[in-house]
């Protein structure tokens, strides 16, 4: 038994931790992604803040934006990857799919965080997921 599996568990989350632990892992991989979609959150840990609680840091001025996952509307995805970096189709949709495979693409570079929001928010409409750096 790990530690994990030593958490004192509040009575009233207890019928759903249960049902939780009955679930194949395929399931709840599915469960979390809809849980972060249905409320704007995401699982992955909070390394920011971690970072930001070390000390003073410089604000960032150039920001990076990365497509993780293409979502289920791909050639929207190719759509979008084409108005923001004026790469050509062919271009466009060998990087969706490698995205599309698991790598991580990067799709821009050194823009203003207006600029990487502005992009985020047209990916996010199309069904993809990306992470601005």
């Amino acid at each position: 038994m790990t530690e994990e599996n030593n958490v004192q568990i509040p009575e009233k989350f207890q019928k759903l931790v249960s049902e939780i632990e009955k679930m194949p892992v395929v399931e709840l991989a599915e469960l979390v992604k809809v849980l972060e979609a249905k409320f704007g959150v995401s699982a992955a840990a909070p390394v920011a803040v971690a970072a930001a609680a070390a000390g003073p840091v410089e604000e960032k001025t150039a920001f990076s934006i990365e497509l993780k996952e293409v979502g289920a509307q791909k050639i929207e995805v190719i759509k979008v990857v084409r108005d923001v970096t004026a790469k050509g189709l062919k271009e466009s949709k060998d990087l969706v799919d490698a995205a599309a495979a698991g790598a991580s693409q990067m799709i821009k570079e050194d823009v203003k965080k207006e600029e990487a929001d502005e992009i985020a928010k047209k990916f996010a409409a199309a069904g993809a997921k990306v992470e601005i750096k």
